[in-house]
């Protein structure tokens, strides 16, 4: 496993992984909000990828989409690949709802971050879990940097 960018770290929880990417989980419960991370070192952009990276990386990226799409009964999956702050190739997938606080807005800056509660942490892990049946292995027991608020 590669080393994760710093502020992913602190913005994030480690999930899991595929056979190529990493699984984090934003921190912002404000919407169900994943990022995937190729286990590359020094790649910055997709093309600097292998065409089989390439390809395996969209298809674990749609298969993520389709699992947020179904399991969070969602009216818009975001998926975004922007590297303006973090430098280390991330994609985010951003579960949109046409009643969420920044719809149809993007949402960067939109709002304040809102901490996860234990149970709502709970759930989202819980639809991950139903949902990511293929190729996938949760890694989350072993990280104790799992913040919600109590």
């Amino acid at each position: 496993m590669i080393n994760i960018h710093p502020q992913l770290r602190d913005d994030c929880i480690h999930i899991g992984h595929f056979s190529l990417c990493q699984l984090l989980l934003s921190k912002d419960a404000n919407y169900p909000w994943l990022i995937l991370v190729p286990n590359r070192l020094d790649i910055t952009e997709i093309y600097q990828l292998s065409h089989d990276d390439q390809m395996q990386l969209i298809s674990e990226s749609s298969y993520l989409s389709k699992v947020l799409k179904n399991n969070f009964n969602a009216d818009k999956i975001n998926i975004a690949a922007l590297g303006n702050v973090v430098p280390q190739l991330h994609i985010h997938h951003i579960v949109r709802y046409k009643d969420d606080i920044a719809w149809p807005a993007p949402v960067w800056g939109h709002t304040s971050l809102k901490n996860y509660t234990a149970e709502k942490f709970d759930v989202v892990i819980d639809k991950l879990r139903q949902g990511l049946t293929r190729d996938f292995i949760f890694d989350i027991e072993a990280d104790s940097d799992a913040e919600t608020e109590s």
